[in-house]
């Protein structure tokens, strides 16, 4: 999945950003310097705005920053911002700009999404890299996301980056960079960028979801880690309904109801809401972990529901951090393999939970 969610409007669209101020600032020192590396690794959390940062640099240098410096204005009150109404900004979001090519996963000849971006996609920026700007300024190719090209693609890519084509730069969107061919890695220059603030994921969340009254936006912001796009897919999904169902469960440890157990896992088992399953194990999980860091630092866990504190509290008290650092992995472990060994989803919910009573 690109950095996108279903709810988001697509990158190319995206006028605003939020909460990214320091690498925005990055990139634009580095238009500005006169010695702009050739390609530059974009990387962080999902949902964080990498591709639309990417965008948004692109639309910069395909308006001709350079040329006319007092286009948009002086770095402290417009940094890489173009007017919706410019025409390029408008040709950009129409995907019709001649100078920029994107690659990223797109439908098939059967109107399914492919899982990777083939390197037949990968070729045609070899192809970009031989031609010469349409309009005298930069190229700018963007991956959206390289994570999602396979091997072939990789190399395939490794080609433009080893020879650049002069006034040309390559934006890659990386959400694992670690997992990236170090060869790649070395030739670009990275940007981390980190997760966004609460009160700025709750912003956008109200934005994008005014249905949302201020206390749940704020609720979603803490589940979703900083990450917009994952507050908007855990609106979606139901996922504070979900997790309170969670931390209900749980607040019966040592010994769950086993009734309540049951009607959980068949809650997020059920067909008619299939994303249930795996909202519901990835906030178990994603709660385990925020137990742990908390126990191994000595802070308090922040709460999304009230009496999960005093719950972590207790249940940290009642075995060792090892111990729960163990049943993390090993809840991990069983949700990662559900789909590859087909296994029974009821059962997966129901063992997780087993797991955690025995120990």
């Amino acid at each position: 999945m690109s950095d996108k969610a279903e709810d988001w409007p697509h990158p190319r669209l995206t006028a605003d950003l939020l909460g990214q101020a320091a690498a925005e600032d990055v990139l634009l020192q580095a238009a500005q310097s006169g010695r702009l590396p050739h390609a530059w690794l974009i990387s962080g959390p999902r949902g964080v705005g990498k591709a639309t940062l990417a965008y948004r640099f692109a639309r910069y240098l395909l308006a001709g920053p350079g040329d006319e410096p007092g286009l948009f204005g002086t770095a402290e009150t417009a940094g890489l911002a173009v007017d919706p109404d410019h025409p390029v900004f408008r040709r950009v979001a129409a995907n019709g700009h001649s100078d920029l090519l994107t690659l990223e996963r797109r439908p098939d000849e059967k109107g399914k999404l492919r899982s990777v971006i083939p390197v037949e996609e990968v070729r045609k920026l070899l192809a970009f890299a031989r031609m010469t700007a349409g309009e005298g300024g930069w190229r700018v190719a963007i991956v959206d996301a390289i994570d999602e090209m396979n091997r072939n693609g990789a190399n395939a890519l490794l080609k433009v980056l080893e020879e650049p084509p002069p006034r040309s730069v390559i934006l890659l969107v990386s959400h694992m960079p670690g997992a990236l061919l170090p060869t790649i890695r070395s030739r670009c220059c990275q940007l981390a960028l980190g997760p966004l603030a609460e009160d700025v994921v709750a912003s956008l969340l109200r934005r994008h979801r005014p249905d949302l009254d201020a206390q749940e936006a704020a609720a979603l912001a803490r589940l979703a880690d900083g990450s917009a796009g994952r507050a908007l897919a855990l609106a979606r999904q139901g996922g504070l309904g979900l997790y309170r169902d969670l931390i209900a469960i749980l607040e019966g440890l040592p010994r769950l109801d086993v009734r309540a157990l049951h009607g959980l896992a068949d809650k997020w088992s059920q067909s008619r809401n299939p994303a249930a399953f795996h909202t519901g194990m990835e906030l178990l999980i994603w709660w385990l972990g925020r137990m742990i860091r908390a126990g191994s630092t000595g802070g308090e866990l922040a709460e999304v529901v009230p009496g999960e504190a005093a719950l972590a509290r207790r249940l940290l008290a009642g075995r060792p951090l090892a111990q729960w650092l163990g049943l993390w992995e090993k809840i991990s472990r069983l949700f990662a393999r559900t789909e590859a060994a087909n296994l029974d989803r009821k059962q997966v919910v129901l063992t997780a939970f087993l797991d955690l009573e025995n120990a």
